[in-house]
């Protein structure tokens, strides 16, 4: 690969001042002075508040906070269908690492995980790319301390044939806005064949594999987008010209949910034109559809795998413990099994509390609360105290179907979720989830302070993102 002279020059300039700052382990640095170094992959949900947290409790005295991530910045995963369907723009609630490791005191390096050497506590990054191919900054080592991976999860295709080649998933904000160009290419479609010949019967049709809660909520989004279309330029498109078919192999969709929830789903989700099919395994995915495994052809302008999550590929071959999913298998205090100065949490991280049968769920709150631990863990470690064990406080799960509807349970632990929740009281909560994730990564001056702003926005800006 030709690499560009200026970039190159760069690139040396660039790993002259990493060494200076220490991040390199054969920086010349007096190991009695060298500062304590905690590392964290991933800023997802939890590890963008844990270096938060970790920011704003040690500094840069004598600790470097240091997060790693391959994006330059961080948009809350829940919020993905609402970019896809283009019912929010996501240059207006994303987080810049640089700009928030500013003011948090914690250092971003762009970059993505390569490997870990545990004996030497090192990382090792992957090439950094531009657009083009070409490498902007060579691969490097940093050391640590402490390690945190919070890598989240990606989706899980259950090796399905064709999956990867043909259908889109909403894992991060570039495959959201992928799903909503090719959505707003097919709607421009459809209504200039209905300009040309008002008779003519086309339509945008979607297919959506996983009846969970993003499968769920993306339904009923493009529903709301596709409604608002035709005051943005498409004067003869609407929803009536819109197909959604949600596939979902077991017996009911949202199966996290009480029955009496899901089936109020299911009935709200037809009554916007949404087909569900349940007892629906897809077994192929074509260019043109999917195949069933009762024969079914199910043909679709676009198609979306939502049917699960598991942790990155990379994950099992990092020389730690994983399950079959790649987790990384934790301890009670959130730390690895195979070397306690190595955490995980979130997605990425697999815990069976004592006496269950089932790991903690990989839910956002999940995320949330192990981030709480592990920061609790480190500080305790500064100490020399004994480590807190992790306890998953199950507060319910909620679904929102856009502006239609929103349904969900509350108290898991304390009622076994049967506390059921539905319209404007279920809305309020599923906000507050948000407004809860921005107080977390900001703080509760400038987290208010966005949620006002987050208030305006909607009056003031379009209501749907359309480029």
């Amino acid at each position: 690969m030709t690499v560009h002279p200026r970039l190159e020059a760069s690139a040396a300039l660039y790993k002259q001042r990493v060494r200076a700052s220490d991040v390199l382990p054969n920086a010349p640095v007096n190991p009695d002075k060298r500062k304590t170094q905690i590392v964290v992959v991933g800023g997802g949900a939890g590890g963008l508040e844990l270096v938060r947290k970790l920011g704003a409790k040690f500094g840069r005295k004598k600790h470097d906070i240091i997060l790693v991530d391959k994006n330059l910045s961080h948009i809350w995963k829940p919020l993905l269908h609402e970019v896809a369907a283009g019912s929010l723009d996501a240059n207006l609630d994303e987080v810049g690492y640089r700009g928030h490791c500013h003011r948090w005191g914690y250092r971003f390096f762009q970059g993505s995980l390569e490997a870990i050497d545990r004996e030497a506590k090192t990382i090792r990054l992957a090439p950094v790319l531009d657009d083009q191919g070409d490498e902007m900054v060579g691969s490097h080592t940093m050391r640590y301390d402490y390690l945190v991976l919070a890598v989240g999860s990606v989706s899980n295709d259950f090796g399905v044939p064709g999956v990867t080649e043909h259908c889109l998933y909403l894992d991060s904000r570039k495959q959201a806005d992928k799903f909503r160009t090719r959505l707003l290419n097919h709607c421009l479609r459809v209504s200039r064949a209905m300009m040309a010949d008002p008779e003519a019967d086309e339509k945008v049709s979607v297919a959506i594999v996983g009846g969970g809660a993003t499968g769920v909520e993306l339904a009923a989004e493009l529903y709301n987008a596709a409604a608002a279309l035709r005051h943005y330029g498409l004067e003869v498109f609407d929803e009536s010209r819109l197909e959604v078919t949600l596939l979902e192999a077991g017996e009911r969709i949202l199966p996290a949910l009480p029955e009496r929830l899901s089936n109020a789903a299911t009935h709200e989700l037809q009554t916007l034109g949404v087909e569900v099919w349940t007892e629906t395994q897809v077994v192929e995915a074509k260019k043109w559809g999917l195949i069933t495994a009762d024969g079914n052809d199910i043909e679709a302008d676009l198609m979306v795998w939502a049917a699960g999550v598991k942790g990155a590929d990379f994950l099992s071959g990092l020389g730690l413990e994983t399950n079959r999913n790649n987790q990384v298998i934790v301890t009670e205090t959130m730390q690895s099994v195979t070397d306690p100065n190595i955490f995980a949490l979130g997605d990425c991280a697999s815990y069976t509390p004592a006496g269950e049968t089932r790991p903690v769920p990989p839910r956002a709150q999940a995320a949330h609360q192990m981030a709480d631990t592990v920061f609790d863990n480190i500080c305790r470690i500064m100490k020399g105290k004994p480590l807190r064990s992790f306890t998953y406080r199950d507060q319910g799960s909620l679904v929102s179907l856009s502006r239609f509807s929103t349904v969900g349970s509350l108290m898991g632990n304390l009622v076994g979720g049967a506390m059921a929740v539905e319209g404007r009281m279920a809305r309020f909560i599923y906000t507050s989830l948000y407004r809860m994730h921005l107080i977390g990564i900001h703080g509760w001056l400038k987290g208010l302070g966005l949620m006002l702003i987050g208030r305006v926005n909607r009056i003031v800006r379009p209501k749907l993102k359309l480029h």
